[in-house]
């Protein structure tokens, strides 16, 4: 009796773990998540289905306007009709030496269908990302053909719980240094390795060769003095 208890909780608890876990990852989310300040970086939108008894029909992501993006270009998905909507900027940017007086704010997909059961990713080239911030935020909106909408737009706040309804979070990190000057000292420094072992077996061959000839002249010697020994006996004995 005790067991089948213990049985009993052990499978409620692996059960409500699987439940809340499905309700944690089930929204509308950014991939892969963080990107470099100051770069282009390729980014999905991924929209997962949450209902059993209908189909995602629409997806509209909203870009923050106070850190506005120069380029956005969305990939084709098929069966799908993207508009990307732009407005203009208060303050205009200087790309390239280019001013640029507007920028994205929306991006909408649809005529589409995303069946339960299953998810679909919309590709974005975004850039360039802002230098002076840690995330970009994309308040998204979720479109169901029996006409339920829900609304991603919370933003996550560190050390809380996350939120019902979380809005999709860029995360943006401290750009790399130039790997390619690495790579070039790393060469540098295995050409210069490779010319010390040339040096040493060089050195190596040379000391080998010396060797062998002072041995040569010394079994020479040798063997001048064996002949003139022999020569000696001889006469001593004649």
């Amino acid at each position: 009796m005790k067991t089948s208890r213990v049985s009993f909780a052990a499978a409620l608890a692996a059960g409500s773990v699987l439940v809340l876990s499905g309700t944690a990852f089930a929204h509308v989310g950014v991939q892969p998540g963080e990107a470099a300040k100051g770069g282009y970086a390729t980014i999905n939108f991924k929209v997962p289905n949450e209902r059993d008894n209908a189909s995602t029909t629409q997806l509209e992501v909203n870009f923050p306007t106070d850190q506005p993006l120069t380029s956005v270009m969305p990939q084709d998905v098929p069966g799908w009709t993207v508009t990307v909507e732009k407005s203009k900027l208060d303050k205009p940017l200087s790309v390239h030496g280019k001013q640029i007086n507007e920028a994205v704010t929306k991006v909408t997909w649809a005529g589409g269908k995303i069946e339960p059961g299953k998810f679909q990713q919309f590709p974005l080239s975004v850039g360039k990302l802002p230098e002076n911030a840690d995330q970009m935020v994309f308040k998204s909106i979720q479109t169901y053909d029996n006409g339920e909408v829900v609304r991603w737009i919370e933003e996550p706040v560190a050390g809380a719980a996350e939120p019902q309804n979380p809005a999709p979070v860029l995360k943006l990190t401290a750009p790399q240094g130039d790997d390619h000057h690495g790579a070039a000292k790393t060469d540098e420094a295995k050409n210069t390795d490779k010319g010390a072992e040339h040096g040493h077996d060089q050195a190596a061959s040379g000391g080998s060769d010396t060797t062998a000839r002072a041995l040569g002249i010394a079994g020479i010697v040798v063997g001048l003095g064996g002949v003139a020994f022999g020569i000696a006996s001889r006469r001593r004995s004649a």
